[in-house]
């Protein structure tokens, strides 16, 4: 069988009314995915809670992300990743509106966190 290669930063969404979810690799306990936002946030007033961990890193762009509780928001730039736990309450309050965030997501269920 030949590894099927593609990039993670080719065929771009040129235009987009939301962010797009597009699932790399999936199994019965993790699922990887290519999220692209372009000025896209959170809805106002809500928040994301999911049932799975997630680690997420930043490739390109610029976001801002906010955790229930915090004072203050993240900023996130190229390179920059975080684990994101189960349960967690947390929103996009900003995506770069002038270029593409593209974040690679990784969700998995973890009885351990290092």
């Amino acid at each position: 069988m030949t590894p099927d290669i593609r990039n993670i930063q080719a065929d771009l969404p040129t235009a987009l009314t939301g962010e797009q979810f597009e699932t790399l690799v999936r199994s019965d306990h993790v699922r990887i995915e290519r999220i692209v936002s372009h000025g896209q946030a959170t809805p106002a007033g809500e928040w994301l809670d999911q049932e799975q961990d997630e680690w997420v890193m930043l490739l390109t762009g610029a976001a801002v992300v906010l955790f229930d509780g915090d004072t203050a928001p993240h900023r996130l730039v190229n390179g920059d990743h975080l684990l994101i736990p189960a349960r967690c309450r947390h929103r996009v309050e900003w995506t770069a509106p002038d270029c593409d965030t593209v974040w690679l997501a990784i969700h998995f269920t973890s009885t351990q966190i290092p």
